[in-house]
């Protein structure tokens, strides 16, 4: 069985079985909540499979993951399973994982060359498109069509983070729901902490607005914190993520967060593995396989509270 490169974090399985494959995963962020949630799940749907799995943390680095990602290609494991943080980075890894033949499984952020993956090469994501519509629509019905909201995006350079958005603003431009104002815009890059400083940037600006709008669920908890500091009335303000985090669910059982899109990272991380496997055995896979996303709210809440990331 090859080993994979020093930098990797060896998972390791003891007694695996001959059919056993070496994966490498290449996360974005660990200490990312919905990132962290994908890294569990596919630890365990690799444990549960008995693959030898190795690990590699960019830690929010595009430039590091790059280097980590050549370094995990020259490998050679038997698959790959990466979730890009800069989706441009797509064709240039895809072109070094064909030259080395290495099946290369795309997870959670869509690669620009996703329309021109080679054959052993797949996606494994939500719908971005549907993420937003779930959380734009729910959000207008909230507000009743009408009143002012600011949207928190993640890094511009991510797929999910101008879809959600972009979508939302298509909704908030039409009827039933243009009464609605977007009145800032701005990224806090996933991040609570910075969701905290550009909420309390706007509220000592004085910016008025009515909904708050996160790419998702740990921005939105940012935001929560800066409204509640300002002793802002939660009631009186609509706050929506997305991903349906743990915290974000706990969130909203306290009557902060009123709207949430789950995205499933432990679906994603089963389908990923499951996928990685197949290719490395020499099937042939769907080029896109989709983990639906699911709208929760406070009257669902209780559906969703034992699905944490």
């Amino acid at each position: 069985m090859r080993s994979l490169i020093a930098v990797s974090v060896m998972l390791s399985l003891s007694a695996a079985p001959a059919w056993s494959k070496t994966l490498a995963f290449a996360i974005a962020n660990a200490s990312d909540t919905f990132q962290s949630g994908l890294l569990k799940a596919v630890e365990d749907a690799a444990k549960q499979s008995g693959q030898t799995l190795t690990v590699s943390d960019a830690k929010a680095d595009p430039a590091k993951q790059m280097e980590q990602i050549k370094a995990i290609i020259a490998a050679k494991p038997d698959a790959a399973i990466l979730a890009l943080i800069d989706s441009d980075m797509g064709a240039e890894v895809s072109k070094m994982a064909t030259a080395a033949n290495v099946p290369v499984v795309y997870v959670n952020n869509t690669p620009s060359n996703v329309e021109d993956l080679p054959p052993k090469e797949t996606l494994v994501a939500s719908q971005e498109q549907e993420a937003g519509t779930l959380q734009g629509k729910e959000v207008c019905r909230l507000m009743n069509g009408k009143g002012k909201a600011v949207i928190l995006t993640g890094p511009l350079y991510h797929e999910a983070a101008r879809t959600r958005t972009a979508v939302v603003e298509k909704i908030f431009s039409e009827a039933p729901c243009n009464g609605i104002e977007v009145v800032e815009h701005q990224s806090a890059d996933w991040e609570t902490d910075l969701a905290d400083q550009q909420t309390e940037e706007w509220l000592k600006a004085g910016v008025q607005f009515d909904g708050v709008i996160a790419n998702n669920d740990s921005m939105a908890l940012g935001a929560i914190a800066a409204l509640k500091r300002h002793n802002v009335d939660m009631k009186k303000v609509v706050v929506a993520g997305i991903d349906a985090t743990a915290d974000g669910k706990k969130a909203m059982m306290a009557g902060d967060l009123d709207v949430t899109v789950l995205q499933d990272a432990a679906g994603l991380g089963k389908a990923s593995v499951e996928a990685a496997i197949k290719l490395a055995s020499g099937e042939t896979v769907a080029q896109r396989i989709t983990v639906p996303f699911k709208l929760v709210t406070p009257a669902n809440i209780d559906q969703f509270v034992a699905k944490t990331q």
